[in-house]
């Protein structure tokens, strides 16, 4: 799971012994190597100049065809011990990177309710029902993000120099993006981030900050990007790192 914004991409294919591994083509804005990324949900993505025809390009990912297999096979391998969640009482739940049990009471006289308290996730159901459960840490989990989210744009403006007026900030959840930016500035972050940690949610907030300067990952992008957040590439190899675990409903 990432943060980059591109037009629609060209889905792509090859063939590694019996099974055939398919790819999206992205295009890089800057010139040089065919850039090829094996993202922790199996998506395999590749960026290349946009003049790079795509036999050029499937000939560069054929050379890494082991490689990308490998690590398929690793993240598939993770993906097994995903399981769906129950919503169910003893469950491990995150939020700003930290784990808390869940903790499901039920509670007919008394209001529905999600709180923390003293380590865990508390929720008041009036009868058991984990889809209850789950629709009420649903609203507690946007409830929360929308609010985190204003306060670290507020924070991280004062290092954004180049935006001169706050721009609109919605709460969306969204498949395979933590966040992106509109054409016309508008920031929309994925409530799940609130699972993560903070300078995670910094680091996409300051990245599609950084996208209002430059909509694409030109060399500009990647400046700002190092002015302002100098060891952004290690916060972005731990955020898609726990996509899994903080992405599994």
């Amino acid at each position: 799971m990432n943060v980059e914004v591109y037009p629609t991409p060209k889905r792509l294919s090859f063939s590694y012994g019996d099974e055939v591994i398919a790819f999206e083509r992205r295009p890089r804005q800057t010139n040089g190597n065919v850039l090829i990324k094996v993202h922790s949900d199996c998506r395999v993505v590749v960026s290349a100049p946009e003049d790079t025809d795509n036999e050029a390009v499937l000939a560069a990912v054929k050379k890494r065809s082991r490689w990308i297999y490998k690590q398929l096979r690793e993240f598939r391998k993770q993906l097994e011990h995903v399981t769906p969640r129950k919503y169910v009482s003893g469950e491990s739940h995150y939020y700003l990177g930290k784990q808390y049990l869940l903790k499901v009471n039920v509670t007919p006289e008394q209001p529905q309710s999600v709180k923390l308290l003293r380590g865990k996730l508390e929720v008041s159901v009036r009868e058991k029902d984990a889809g209850r459960v789950r629709n009420l840490l649903t609203d507690w989990y946007k409830t929360r993000a929308k609010e985190v989210f204003n306060k670290r744009l507020d924070v991280m403006l004062e290092q954004a120099l180049w935006v001169t007026e706050r721009p609109p900030l919605r709460v969306f959840t969204m498949q395979t993006q933590w966040g992106s930016c509109s054409p016309n500035g508008r920031l929309t972050l994925n409530p799940h981030l609130i699972k993560a940690p903070r300078d995670c949610i910094d680091y996409v907030i300051l990245h599609e900050l950084c996208h209002i300067a430059e909509h694409n990952h030109s060399e500009r992008f990647y400046r700002l990007m190092n002015q302002v957040m100098p060891k952004w590439e290690t916060v972005k190899e731990r955020l898609d790192g726990m996509a899994n675990n903080i992405l599994v409903l």
